[in-house]
């Protein structure tokens, strides 16, 4: 059976309401501060709407991520190196880590507001597992390097989102100094495997 194409209106609820969303975590100061009454009302839809298509907060920023992320996925799937899959690990790595990095620069208020919402982990969302798991599995083809389950996690650390903005907001560490930091940092650990 063939899967059936949303509504118009209903993409185009959807596309309000993440352009909304947007907006707002952008422009707040906590991403606590935004609610789906908030949202609702910049998209210009009922709260009902918002609740039926991304079941809560959590859900719709999900959703709002997931469609950010989409290019992302597609160029480490399907992609040429150094994200594609057929580049080598100690290419790879760095180039992921790069790639997860500026995705949180870009989306910085997204990516924070991903990581503090619902009582979920941080650690259990789809794309943090995702990550995880690619690296790991790319680590685990590094000679010499051992633990790659705490090694992945130790370099994905290093982009939370928390830390990004601390260091990109708060102590305006500028975004090429940041991305020579986390390169200079995942050179050492990935030389220290071999």
């Amino acid at each position: 059976m063939a899967e059936r194409k949303p509504r118009k209106d209903a993409a185009r609820n959807r596309a309000a309401a993440f352009a909304a969303a947007d907006t707002l975590f952008a422009e707040c100061r906590s991403p606590d501060e935004v609610t789906m009454a908030d949202i609702a009302a910049a998209a210009g839809v009922g709260k009902g709407t918002l609740f039926r298509a991304f079941g809560d907060r959590t859900g719709l920023i999900h959703a709002l991520v997931s469609a950010r992320l989409e290019p992302l996925r597609v160029a480490v799937e399907e992609g040429p190196p150094p994200l594609g899959p057929d580049t080598p690990p100690l290419e790879r790595v760095p180039a992921l880590l790069d790639a997860v990095l500026c995705f949180k620069l870009d989306n910085r208020h997204l990516a924070l507001a991903l990581e503090t919402s619902g009582s979920d982990s941080p650690y259990s969302t789809d794309h943090y597992e995702r990550w995880h798991a690619l690296l790991r599995d790319l680590l685990d083809r590094v000679p010499g390097l051992s633990g790659s389950d705490f090694t992945a996690h130790a370099l994905l650390a290093a982009t939370r989102a928390d830390l990004v903005e601390y260091l990109a907001g708060q102590k305006a560490v500028p975004r090429e100094e940041l991305r020579a930091q986390l390169a200079k940092f995942t050179a050492g650990v990935l030389g220290s495997g071999t």
